[in-house]
């Protein structure tokens, strides 16, 4: 899948949303728009979903799931399209049009900015693709519950991997996704160099290395909902989670947990469409709407994650319940994006397949 720019840390610079009037009949009565649930998903429900329907009359069904394309392939083979649109993981909506399992996306239907820019250059570097398009930046950290640690605090990446300076169980993902970066970052390797290592025998090797080292320790996680669980319930010392589960932790339900910043793994999402979807034209006009300048300035008072508009940048405004000023805590944010690495999407929609495989074999020795 082709995107449009390549330029990987042009999103620094570029937090925003923008606004959009959409004026032809609704086509269908419902739309089944899938995501990733939680504080996530809510934050869509308010800054899309409510006023799509308020504008339109169609009704939007939320579902959840936990990323990946098993169950859109599913779908598409068995030619019974149950889902209109999905919010993607970048190196799973790159693989998705790869193998003919997404719609193509004419970007003549995304609206300009509502500073007039056209959508092509409003957009940040590499949000638009042939098949889906973005609408958030948002990242993998990793956080602690200040109220369990008296002295000396967690601030490095290789303080997540010393459990003994740290002692505690940790939270992890379930995936090889960020973990074998976060590993080498931990292990000293410069942040500009964490692929360039890992598309190297020697590099994965001397990732799973390091996860070795605190493998005993793990408790794994899959859902975004589970890691604020985990450092509530006590379970674990320190998790990796979304930037964004754990701002909605600290700010709305008053949970005393910090986020940790370096070694950020940060990306996008974006709305694609299934091939075969039944609701396509419905769900193009609900995929134009959303990522409008408005719309995800208005995402970005639900939840910190950055949106992938330039022109909404001057909209990021206070947390809707909360009454906290967001741009602080976004990923992009000039206090958190010191030593970082943006998730390469073509090396995990090339490599996908081939590390599952061999962390779940290590998962199981």
């Amino acid at each position: 899948m082709k995107l449009l720019k390549t330029n990987k840390f042009a999103i620094a610079s570029a937090l925003a949303a923008v606004a959009f009037g959409v004026s032809s009949a609704s086509g269908a009565d419902q739309l089944t728009v899938v995501s990733w649930g939680g504080a996530y998903t809510k934050s869509q429900v308010e800054a899309y979903h409510k006023p799509y329907t308020k504008q339109f009359g169609t009704k939007i069904l939320s579902e959840n799931y936990s990323g990946g394309l098993a169950e859109i392939k599913a779908q598409v083979e068995a030619k019974s399209v149950k889902w209109d649109l999905v919010d993607l993981e970048m190196s799973d909506a790159i693989r998705g049009c790869d193998e003919g399992l997404l719609e193509t996306v004419d970007i003549s239907i995304l609206p300009k900015g509502d500073n007039g820019v056209a959508a092509k250059d409003d957009f940040i570097d590499g949000a638009i693709t042939d098949c889906a398009i973005a609408n958030i930046v948002w990242s993998t950290i990793y956080a602690y519950d200040k109220s369990k640690f008296s002295g000396k605090k967690p601030q490095t990446m290789a303080d997540f991997f010393d459990t003994k300076k740290f002692p505690g169980k940790r939270g992890m993902r379930k995936t090889p996704k960020a973990n074998l970066e976060f590993a080498l970052t931990a292990d000293g390797v410069p942040a500009r160099d964490v692929y360039k290592l890992l598309a190297t025998k020697e590099g994965v090797n001397r990732a799973f290395k390091k996860l070795d080292t605190i493998k005993s320790s793990v408790i794994w996680w899959e859902a975004g909902a589970q890691p604020p669980q985990l450092l509530a319930d006590g379970e674990v010392a320190m998790t990796t989670a979304y930037n964004g589960r754990i701002f909605n932790a600290i700010a709305v339900e008053k949970k005393p947990f910090e986020i940790v910043w370096d070694g950020q793994v940060f990306d996008m999402d974006l709305w694609a469409i299934p091939k075969g979807a039944k609701n396509k034209a419905e769900a193009m006009k609900f995929l134009a709407f959303s990522t409008d300048t408005k719309r995800l300035a208005g995402q970005a008072a639900w939840i910190s994650y950055g949106p992938a508009r330039k022109s909404s940048i001057p909209l990021i405004g206070k947390h809707a319940e909360a009454g906290i000023e967001m741009g602080p805590h976004m990923p992009t944010a000039a206090n958190n994006f010191k030593n970082v690495v943006q998730n390469d999407f073509e090396f995990w929609a090339d490599r996908q397949d081939e590390l599952n495989e061999r962390f779940n074999a290590w998962l199981a020795k």
